[in-house]
């Protein structure tokens, strides 16, 4: 045992004399290099949109005051959910405008707080006014609501991604199936603003493309009453039958009514009694809120948890378009909306919608290839393109404006 003195004199001698570096740093904590933080790179995505209140001539159809925006935080969610291991975080902003206002003085308020990527649901002459504003700027748009075949066609951007599908394709998805069911002889009847005669258009073309026949035609001029009220749907009850009574024998009712002024009230009122289709009774659209294939079951169960309905077609454009920003980002580990567009537009881009395929874009006006469901108020009754229309590149492209006809010269 050593004396409690002779360990007083080790200590008093240690403290004497000078200790060796290297011994003083082995003695002292090791210092440590804190780690770096990774990076965290936000995109940010504009949704510009245009929106008043809108009436239906059905309560049920009133369109949801989200329509289109629920579906985009939706697949923000999930992009999110993905480039939280890549360190890319993407956020939302919603700017509304009012339907016919001048939107390029927004757009550019837009630009300015850094949107590069811009979700449109405008109409075609507001969505025109900012395309080449933002092609200068290098902001890539995704057009998310308008059906205007021009868009795609003689008025087409090379920097507007089409996730919203045509009228066309909306009418020849339905003409397939009526010609598969052998529904050859069709009567149409449109109303009298511009929308509702593209789609009629859109349904003559698609006629004579599949070799439907429409035999008749009638315009309902909207007149402005009020048919929602209680001698409005008496008027309808008597008038829906005398409007049809000089049809010729048919085998389909075409509605062509965008307008939402008398469509709605064809079904069931027609003199002789026949199928109602088009914007009434078997309607074609990008999506089906009843829709539980291909997976279909998960995005509208989590698409309800998050929004308390059902997913409508606006919605799911809006969230393919905002997934597509997302795995493109993931893909190229990039946020740079050069290198997002290269990719997009390279043969190895495809995305994943639960609609039973992959979706590509057409390379000559940038819409999205994609089914269309047929459907009532209930269901889906069909999805073309239907068996037996066959294309040498895609069966999707029997839908809407192929390569040989387009007008399309991107610029």
């Amino acid at each position: 045992m050593v004396p409690n003195t002779l360990w007083v004199f080790i200590i008093l001698f240690l403290a004497s004399v000078n200790v060796p570096a290297a011994f003083a740093q082995d003695a002292s904590p090791t210092p440590t290099t804190a780690k770096p933080a990774k990076e965290i790179a936000e995109i940010k995505i504009g949704y510009l949109r245009a929106y008043a209140p809108q009436l239906a001539l059905s309560v049920l159809d009133v369109p949801p005051r989200d329509e289109g925006v629920a579906g985009a935080n939706v697949a923000i969610g999930d992009n999110n959910t993905t480039g939280a291991f890549l360190g890319q975080k993407f956020s939302l902003d919603v700017t509304e405008v009012e339907p016919d206002a001048d939107v390029v003085a927004i757009f550019n308020e837009m630009a300015a707080k850094g949107d590069r990527y811009v979700l449109t649901d405008l109409s075609a002459k507001q969505l025109l006014s900012v395309a080449d504003i933002a092609r200068d700027k290098g902001i890539l748009l995704f057009n998310v609501g308008a059906t205007d075949d021009s868009l795609r066609e003689e008025n087409c951007r090379i920097n507007i991604f089409h996730t919203a599908p045509t009228r066309t394709m909306l009418a020849d998805g339905l003409a397939q199936y009526l010609i598969w069911k052998q529904w050859r002889r069709w009567v149409l009847v449109y109303g009298s603003h511009e929308r509702d005669q593209l789609f009629a258009e859109a349904l003559r073309r698609a006629a004579t493309r599949f070799g439907g026949e429409i035999i008749a035609e009638k315009e309902f001029k909207d007149t402005g009453t009020a048919r929602r009220t209680d001698s409005g749907v008496v008027q309808i009850q008597k008038q829906m039958p005398v409007f049809t009574q000089d049809l010729p024998e048919h085998d389909v009712l075409l509605v062509a009514d965008e307008s939402e002024v008398f469509g709605t009230y064809v079904p069931f009122r027609t003199w002789i009694p026949r199928p109602v289709a088009g914007t009434a009774g078997l309607i074609p659209s990008a999506w089906h809120p009843a829709s539980e294939q291909w997976g279909g079951t998960q995005i509208q169960n989590r698409f309800a948890k998050a929004s308390g309905r059902r997913m409508l077609s606006k919605d799911m454009s809006a969230w393919t378009a905002i997934r597509i920003i997302g795995d493109a980002a993931t893909r190229t580990q990039s946020g740079d909306p050069e290198k997002i567009a290269a990719f997009i537009r390279s043969p190895d881009f495809s995305i994943a919608a639960f609609k039973g395929q992959k979706l590509t874009f057409r390379d000559w006006n940038w819409q999205l290839r994609q089914p269309i469901f047929l459907g009532d108020g209930r269901s889906v009754i069909s999805t073309s393109p239907q068996e037996g229309f066959l294309h040498q590149v895609s069966e999707l492209d029997t839908l809407g404006v192929d390569q040989p006809e387009t007008k399309c010269v991107l610029k």
